[in-house]
This record gives C-alpha cells, structure tokens and sequence, in this order.
C-alpha cells in the first residue's frame, strides 16, 4: 500500500474520534501588557545597506528569480509565515515538509519556525487551537517586525485560515487581544503601535497581505470547531489583500468535485483579490504539503523559481524527477516571494520617509 493511501485510511479512521473531542477548547489567560512600541523604534532599528536597499526597491515582486532571492530579498527583512496544518494526527508533519520546502527554496527558517518550542509541531499550528490567538499573534509580529506576516492553511487548517481572516475583519463584534506566541497567552491591549505610521491602531482590522488554503471544507466542517465557518468558508473578507484557495479535482475529504465545481469556489464580499486553482485529480489530500523533495533539486528549483501563475504549458517543461504536488508548491511560494518583497519594500519606503522627515 502507498504511504499516501495509507495516509488517508489513517484520516478516515481518525475522524470519528476527532469529532468528539473538537469542542474542547482551552481556558483565555492573559498577561499585563508587554510595553508598546515606541514609535518609530521599528524602522530606526531596520540596518540595511542602502545600495541593498536601492536592489530591493527595484526588484520585480512578479519575477523573482532563485538568484534575487539568495543575493537581495534573503537580506531584507521577511514576514512571519503562519502555517496551519490539518486536523488528523500525524498530518502536521505534512505542513513541516512544507516548512523544510520553503527554507530549503530560501525563506529564513527563523521566520517560519514557531518560538514556543512545542512538542507537536515546530513549524505550524493546530486549527484546533483558539483562532483568536492566531489573529493576536499577527498583531504581534507585525508590531515588532514591521512586515504583515502571511498564512498558508492546508485542510482544516484552511478553514481555520479563513477563520482568522475574519477575526481580523471584526466579524465576531468583539475586540482582538495581542497574544503572545512566546509565553503562549493573550496581552491586556487591544491595540498596536503600527511600526510605519507610529500611530495607535486596534488590532481589528489590520490585513495581511497574502494567505491561501488548500483542500479546506468539506468533513472539517462537520467538526464543532469549525461549524461558524459552514456559510463563511467560501467568501473572503477584506482582510486579505491577495488569497488563493486551492482544490483537488476530486477530492472526496474536501468534498470537491468536476462537476459541482463552483461549490468549492472562493470569491471576495469587498476587496480582496481572490484566485482559484484546480489541482489534478492525482494530488492526494492528505500530502498535499508534502514537498521537501522538490528543494533538493537544483533544476526541480529553477523550474520552481520560474514558474508564474496561469501561465500555459509549464508543465510540459517540468525536469525529469519526482515532482509530486510540485504545482501547489510553485503556486504558493510565487505568492510568498511576490508578498515577501512588496512587504520589505513598504518597510524601506517608510524607513526613508522617516529619515527625509527628521
């Protein structure tokens, strides 16, 4: 038996079970708010070259190539990457080959790896967990970073992924706490010093700038945890400036198939930009994510680097190798390079205008 057909026995084995214990959520606790930001500290303490900084701000954030990605935009500094993972045990260790993927392409494995040192995952997230805390910790990073981080959700994960989107847009009527990835519990404030502007904002309503999911709805959605999303999972609020939802052809877990294709199609209620990509009916769910592989490869890389989304005929010229769901892998990190480099030019921008105010 393959190892991703016994995967996905494992799911379905599995899903009884985590029916039953999805209502449970843990106890809120917080903390005394951590200091806030003192205006301005984020982009004085930004220390780059200006020359690096002219290479950044020229860069093409539509065509990066493996080379600018190594030489200018590894220097710059990179948004935090939420990944969500699944909800069966052990599919979180697909979102970790995924992590290994990204740092193996050139993302800083700093800015991916989780700070808490949990036991479960190093990498990602449970959709399980509070989505509330998620939203928090974007606030928090983007307080302190200067660079909205980004979310890649991959089953339920997705779903969660959504779910926190519209955290962040406010839906629930109730004010957004900052949660503390470190110490893993929620600050007293509700409101950030944005890091560009030095202006108090609350952290309703602050956007990210990318995030995708992947195989989301369908038997996650019969979990408890989840059941607030059934009529929300499709519509994207505005708290997203580019999303991409990404299903498998046929795809009996997410429940998406040819002919009820615009059942599982994403679209926006405002001004998010939101894509759709079909997967081929070979893609497993279940290791969707499983790309650690395709980095190894240094022609695998290339073509990976290269690739543009929607452009026709690339796959005709994909190099001799396994590429197992190397189209999800190339569609994504398209989207992370792209983000990656607008968010660290938005960074530079602000850094300079501070500079020619003073």
């Amino acid at each position: 038996m393959k190892r991703s057909d016994r995967l996905a026995r494992a799911f379905l084995v599995s899903l009884v079970a985590l029916v039953l214990g999805a209502c449970a959520t843990r106890p809120l606790q917080s903390v005394e708010p951590a200091p806030p930001s003192v205006p301005g500290s984020v982009l004085k303490s930004i220390k780059l070259d200006p020359a690096l900084e002219d290479r950044l701000l020229a860069l093409d954030p539509e065509h990066i190539s493996g080379d600018e990605v190594h030489s200018t935009l590894a220097a710059a500094p990179a948004p935090r990457l939420v990944l969500l993972h699944g909800g069966i045990y052990p599919v979180y260790l697909a979102m970790t080959s995924f992590a290994e993927f990204l740092v193996g392409m050139g993302y800083p494995e700093q800015r991916i790896r989780r700070p808490d040192g949990v036991l479960d995952s190093l990498y990602s997230y449970s959709p399980y967990q509070d989505s509330r805390e998620v939203a928090g910790l974007i606030a928090w990073y983007y307080e302190r970073d200067g660079v909205r981080p980004m979310m890649v959700g991959h089953s339920q994960g997705g779903v969660q992924a959504v779910k926190i989107l519209y955290d962040l847009a406010g839906a629930s009527d109730a004010e957004l706490h900052l949660w503390n990835p470190i110490t893993d519990v929620f600050e007293e404030r509700t409101t950030i010093v944005d890091p560009l502007t030095g202006e108090k904002r609350p952290v309703v309503g602050l956007g990210v700038p990318y995030a995708s999911a992947v195989g989301a709805g369908g038997a996650a959605l019969l979990l408890p945890n989840q059941w607030s999303m059934v009529h929300r999972l499709r519509t994207i609020p505005d708290s997203v400036e580019d999303f991409t939802g990404f299903t498998i052809s046929v795809d009996f877990i997410a429940m998406s198939f040819p002919g009820a294709r615009s059942a599982s199609e994403f679209h926006h209620n405002g001004t998010a930009k939101v894509r759709n990509v079909v997967l081929p009916s070979a893609y497993n769910h279940v290791v969707v994510p499983v790309t650690r592989e395709l980095a190894t490869s240094e022609a695998m890389r290339d073509w990976i680097n290269a690739y543009v989304p929607d452009r026709p005929g690339q796959v005709e010229t994909l190099p001799p190798g396994p590429s197992d769901n190397v189209l999800w892998a190339a569609d994504v990190w398209y989207s992370i390079k792209k983000h990656w480099c607008l968010e660290a030019q938005r960074l530079i921008r602000a850094k300079r205008a501070l500079a020619g105010a003073q």
